[in-house]
């Protein structure tokens, strides 16, 4: 079955220096990048994908176009260089984007789902009408939000449609 490892809004905004810094985000990070090694290992598709705000001033003033926030992390980003970079402006990473047609193209059946913030976008991607197709699973150590009460709730609630996984038992 084909997999694809989605990275969703690993962008600087959400690290400790960043408009709008995010809870445990550096041990997100590690284990990212060491999920990215096991996709890459087993022939994955790996895709970035990549908010960018609608308005100049910023969706809750971060993600703006132009700035260094809105950059995928460094890290992330060399742990996964030639990886297309799928933009969108909705929490949904199908919604208005070329995500579906890159899925389609690659034949993948299958989703790992990563990224920032559990209750809005990895949520949103993982149970996106658009991703019933797929056989859809979230790795819970490769994501986080504001605070770990916050993120035990969103992975509580996706529960009940999508398996959560650890990212050493996924791959």
């Amino acid at each position: 079955m084909k997999t694809a490892l989605l990275l969703i809004d690993l962008q600087n905004d959400y690290l400790p220096d960043g408009r709008f810094p995010l809870w445990n985000t550096a041990p997100v990070i590690d284990a990212t990048v060491d999920a990215i090694a096991l996709a890459q290992q087993r022939d994955m598709l790996v895709v970035h994908i990549q908010h960018v705000s609608q308005s100049p001033e910023g969706d809750g003033a971060f993600f703006i176009a132009g700035t260094g926030g809105v950059k995928i992390h460094p890290r992330i980003l060399a742990a996964a260089p030639e990886a297309p970079v799928v933009v969108k402006q909705f929490a949904d990473a199908f919604h208005q984007t070329a995500l579906e047609p890159l899925l389609s193209r690659h034949g993948v059946q299958r989703l790992l789902v990563a990224g920032m913030m559990t209750q809005n976008c990895v949520t949103h991607t993982a149970i996106s009408k658009a991703a019933e197709k797929y056989q859809v699973g979230v790795l819970a150590d490769c994501t986080t939000t504001v605070s770990q009460p916050i993120h035990q709730i969103a992975l509580h609630g996706l529960s009940t449609r999508v398996p959560l996984l650890m990212s050493a038992d996924a791959f």
